[in-house]
């Protein structure tokens, strides 16, 4: 496989998002502007915001004030403006009134579509109504709902009136809810009544109201549904008048989020978001790593209560450009569902996960080729490191050769995108690209010497505007999770390399490596060499304690369709890990699964994998899709 699938055409270069601004700052080039950036952070920023003209009502006075120390740094101080304004507020008001802004298909097909003014009319509804029930700002509301119209009114209703939205994942347990509601002290729960999966209901307001009966809270919404003890948001939301409804101008650094990432332990992390912080990393990435411009049309296959729903929301709506939302599975009635929506929607941007791609390969090229995708310009991907055959399927079959894969990577506590491609930039296959503008990004041996062209921890040496403002209620756990490892440095907890070429890679959680006598080495290595056999459709590997090795590495493996894993195939695939990484790797053991326990964003869960192998305690495992998965392979054992 060439190293650069992707080169960027002039006109393409010519025509981006990130050459304009570029030329804005009086810049020649993306490098140019990359060293701009971090010479001069808050230089940048100032100028990058104005560039977006995000409709503050007021200036701020200073772009950043770290006297508290870089953990605690504060950006745009003395500005006032609110997120839900800048997204939709001023393009209802404006000439995009009447442009789509937001287009939902469910899974049983039904769409619906909101121009801008409609959106803006929804959002004002449910805030006064939010208000008639006593919700003011600072207070919590928690948003259990996929994503659709609902969801998306409900974040910007939130930050309309001051209150903090907490987007909780619809599928979640009813203890991993209460668990969210009670640590930020949820005032009002907005929930769907039920959603529907592979043709099959799933009730999530009777998981709700078993949670909300843990974490008691003053109002319970239901979008759907009606019944005793709670508010139909239909009546509430249409009992109102919007006009009567008036912007809330807040001050740059007013919470407007609370969004949980999983812990080690069973205790969720709350990363604390904010209006001018959030909003300006957000809406600067939406225009540079997707370039997106007015009149694109947007996906990312996602969920609210994943930081990627927030994100590919606020980005989109921020640019004045289409979100689309898809409530359902993938690969239903059939694997070729994402490709005839991609066709439907005539969309411009495509967001998926590698896991997600590696299972829609194995069904083959014909689904994707049937389908009309001319109006892609590019696809992105998130969540974990991609294996070279499928992102070349994505790139070649897919997007045929000419959408590159904006591979990005960033966090929940990031708020944003740490490394991500650009489409004016030659692009090497599964590299991240670059550190986005603003994004001052190192990699670290354990003495804190930066590293190239090997494997270390990925650091982010000063601040930047969307970090979270510590963890909710917890400022010392914030401290050690990322400030202690090197003094005044951000450490994120991937492993990563820096190339002399300038490229950037990602090898994995650094709380997941495999140290295999004495040699350190990511888990992505092992899986991306077992699905490169053809009988391999997905695998996960994992270190168990050996009394010699210190680790030996166990992989687990998901036959590819109609494929099965005989002693020759087993024999097949240690040979292949061991050409690819060395006799020292050989595996220990190769386990045949069904499936690996995922989350929604289907990210598999190693943590939970090894944790299941060896009768252990697998902490917080709220995140997952099919904890089904963990008996098998606790049977295993």
């Amino acid at each position: 496989m060439p190293g650069y699938l992707w080169q960027p055409p002039a006109d393409v270069v010519d025509a981006a998002q990130s050459t304009a601004l570029a030329r804005h700052l009086g810049l020649a080039s993306y490098p140019e502007l990359l060293e701009r950036s971090v010479a001069d952070p808050a230089g940048f920023w100032d100028a990058a915001v104005r560039w977006l003209d995000l409709g503050w009502e007021r200036d701020w006075d200073a772009v950043l004030d770290d006297t508290d120390g870089i953990a605690w740094a504060r950006w745009f101080t003395g500005g006032r403006l609110n997120l839900a304004w800048s997204c939709v507020g001023r393009h209802a008001t404006g000439p995009a009134a009447d442009t789509v802004a937001l287009v939902v298909e469910h899974e049983d097909g039904a769409v619906e579509e909101l121009t801008y003014a409609e959106l803006w009319d929804e959002v004002r509804r449910l805030a006064l109504a939010l208000r008639r029930l006593g919700v003011g700002p600072g207070d919590r509301v928690a948003l259990v709902l996929p994503m659709g119209v609902e969801s998306v009114a409900a974040l910007y209703s939130c930050a309309l009136i001051g209150a903090i939205g907490v987007p909780i994942f619809s599928g979640f347990s009813a203890q991993a809810i209460a668990t969210r509601i009670a640590d930020c002290a949820v005032t009002a729960v907005i929930a769907q009544d039920q959603t529907t999966r592979r043709g099959r209901a799933v009730p999530v307001r009777e998981t709700v109201e078993t949670a909300v009966a843990l974490a008691p809270v003053d109002h319970l919404i239901v979008v759907g549904g009606a019944g005793h003890g709670h508010h139909d948001y239909r009546a509430l939301v249409d009992a109102e008048d919007p006009g009567d409804c008036d912007v809330a101008w807040l001050e740059s650094e007013t919470p407007v989020l609370v969004c949980y990432t999983s812990g080690t332990t069973g205790q969720p992390k709350g990363a604390v978001h904010v209006h001018g912080g959030l909003l300006a990393k957000l809406a600067l990435e939406a225009r540079l790593a997707c370039d997106l411009r007015p009149g694109d049309r947007a996906m990312w296959f996602t969920d609210m209560g994943w930081i990627m729903g927030p994100w590919i929301t606020i980005g989109v709506h921020a640019a004045g450009a289409t979100m689309v939302c898809f409530d359902g599975a993938p690969d239903w009635p059939d694997p070729g569902r994402l490709w005839r929506l991609a066709e439907r929607h005539r969309l411009t941007f495509l967001g998926v996960s590698p896991t997600l791609v590696r299972a829609l390969s194995a069904q083959g090229d014909e689904l994707p080729r049937a389908a009309d995708l001319s109006a892609l310009r590019a696809f992105g991907s998130t969540g974990e490191p991609w294996n070279p055959e499928p992102y070349a399927w994505l790139f070649e079959v897919v997007g045929g050769g000419r959408c590159p894969i904006i591979n990005i990577s960033g966090g929940t506590e990031i708020g944003a995108i740490i490394l991500g491609c650009d489409v004016t930039l030659p692009l090497e296959a599964c590299s991240l690209g670059r550190p986005m503008p603003g994004m001052d990004v190192d990699v670290l041996d354990p003495d804190g010497a930066s590293l190239t062209d090997a494997v270390g921890e990925l650091v982010i040496r000063a601040p930047f505007p969307s970090m979270t403002r510590g963890l909710w209620n917890a400022p010392d756990r914030y401290l050690d999770a990322y400030w202690s490892r090197f003094p005044g440095i951000w450490t994120h907890g991937d492993w990563a390399t820096r190339t002399a070429a300038g490229a950037w890679f990602l090898h994995g959680r650094s709380d997941d490596t495999l140290n295999i006598a004495g040699k350190r080495v990511g888990p992505a290595e092992f899986e991306s060499a077992l699905v490169a056999d053809p009988a391999i459709s997905e695998a996960c590997a994992v270190g168990l304690p050996h009394p010699v090795k210190g680790e030996a590495v166990h992989c687990l493996v998901v036959p590819a369709p109609g494929a099965a894993v005989d002693a020759d195939v087993e024999a097949r695939l240690r040979a292949l890990v061991e050409a690819e990484l060395g006799p020292a790797f050989r595996p220990e053991r190769i386990l045949v699964v069904a499936e690996l326990p995922k989350t929604r964003s289907q990210k598999v869960v190693r943590r939970a994998v090894r944790a299941a192998l060896l009768d252990a305690d697998p902490g917080d495992l709220s995140t997952l899709e099919n904890p089904g998965a963990l008996e098998a392979i606790a049977a295993l054992r």
